[in-house]
């Protein structure tokens, strides 16, 4: 840590909730695909469909454990978190594009506003970590 700088501890506790929260996101995802896919919006989907979604689930898992790993360093878990928000943005923005197809509407409205308000959350903690 800097000389004379401070750790928020709400801003680490969120990152930290963040960390934690994707970690079972991603296990969710890769051993109960299809219940998560359907809690997330989607309708059915084929082997293709899962495949995708086990690839989110591993990379959730991973930034995750990323972020967890990272608790005792300020500057390893504002960069962790910082990549968690530029992944949570870029899942707004992709599920945002599949919004306009009726079959995934409904999933691609929920993942804006869940994608955007994770992408907040995180450059909220990223700043306040600083």
């Amino acid at each position: 840590m800097r000389r004379g700088a401070k750790t928020d501890p709400k801003a680490r506790q969120l990152a930290l909730a963040i960390g934690t929260g994707r970690m079972a996101m991603g296990l969710g995802i890769l051993f109960a695909t299809r219940p998560a896919l359907r809690g997330m919006g989607f309708g059915t989907t084929d082997a293709s469909g899962e495949a995708l979604a086990k690839l989110g689930g591993g990379r959730d898992l991973a930034l995750g454990a990323m972020t967890l790993a990272a608790r005792d360093d300020r500057q390893a878990l504002r960069t962790a978190i910082l990549v968690s928000g530029a992944c949570d943005a870029a899942d707004a923005l992709a599920l945002g594009l599949s919004a306009r197809r009726p079959e995934t509407r409904q999933a691609g409205i929920g993942g804006v506003i869940a994608g955007s308000g994770a992408a907040a959350a995180c450059l909220w903690a990223w700043r306040r970590l600083g």
